[in-house]
């Protein structure tokens, strides 16, 4: 079975809309454990506009789970994950101020920098992993890296399903490929959501895990939300 760990950064932007502490991001971290995902996803970013570097640190008390901790390697980003020491970090080259991530590693060019922060992290016991485009180059630049797990950056793969072109499956298929082949572990995200995860995951070998946040957030909204109507409904009564 592939693990799904779930990436709660949305539940802190909902908390950070407002001030104070609702929704629990703690709370919410528990239940989400006890519903049976198999890990918790946060990706803090410089500006804290979601999660932010103490509800970092707080999780790490409560994650009974896998915890992965997402993130460009930064001087601030490096010390919260060896202070944390979850059981997986996921380099990603977010631009400061990005909206979402947007791009995998050219593991090419980057190779060197990568080689030093990953080395770093697996002296103190922690897997890592890196997010990649869907190229066989990149698969192998990750391997000179030292990584241990490659993430596959999916919005590509869920833009084209949406539009009902299921091609788009098949860089992804062949950088899997090249993956098992060099012995990389093979994550993935991003886009990923109740319409397409069947379809990726029956047609990725070897895929490990899977993190997802934005798309399950809302879902949950949409398939709870007769629920919670109804049961205000009935106080009002």
């Amino acid at each position: 079975m592939t693990k799904l760990s779930v990436n709660i950064n949305k539940i802190a932007t909902l908390r950070n809309a407002r001030g104070g502490n609702v929704p629990d991001l703690l709370k919410v971290a528990r239940d989400v454990q006890s519903f049976g995902a198999q890990g918790i996803t946060v990706h803090p970013r410089p500006d804290e506009r979601h999660v932010r570097y103490q509800d970092a640190r707080d999780l790490r008390k409560i994650v009974t789970t896998e915890y992965n901790i997402e993130g460009n390697p930064q001087h601030n980003f490096i010390d919260l994950v060896l202070e944390c020491r979850p059981e997986q970090v996921t380099l990603v080259p977010d631009a400061v101020g990005a909206i979402t991530s947007s791009a995998g590693w050219d593991t090419l060019k980057n190779q060197s920098y990568l080689k030093e922060v990953i080395a770093e992290f697996k002296r103190n016991g922690i897997r890592t992993s890196i997010f990649v485009d869907p190229i066989e180059a990149m698969v192998e630049g990750a391997l000179a890296t030292g990584t241990d797990r490659i993430e596959l950056y999916t919005e590509q793969f869920a833009h084209s399903y949406a539009l009902g072109d299921t091609r788009g499956i098949e860089p992804y298929q062949k950088a899997a490929e090249k993956a098992l082949e060099v012995g990389l572990g093979i994550n993935a995200g991003h886009d990923l959501s109740l319409d397409n995860i069947y379809f990726f995951k029956q047609n990725i070998p070897g895929l490990l895990e899977v993190s997802i946040g934005h798309a399950l957030i809302s879902e949950a909204l949409y398939l709870g939300l007769e629920n919670v109507v109804n049961m205000y409904l009935q106080k009002l009564k």
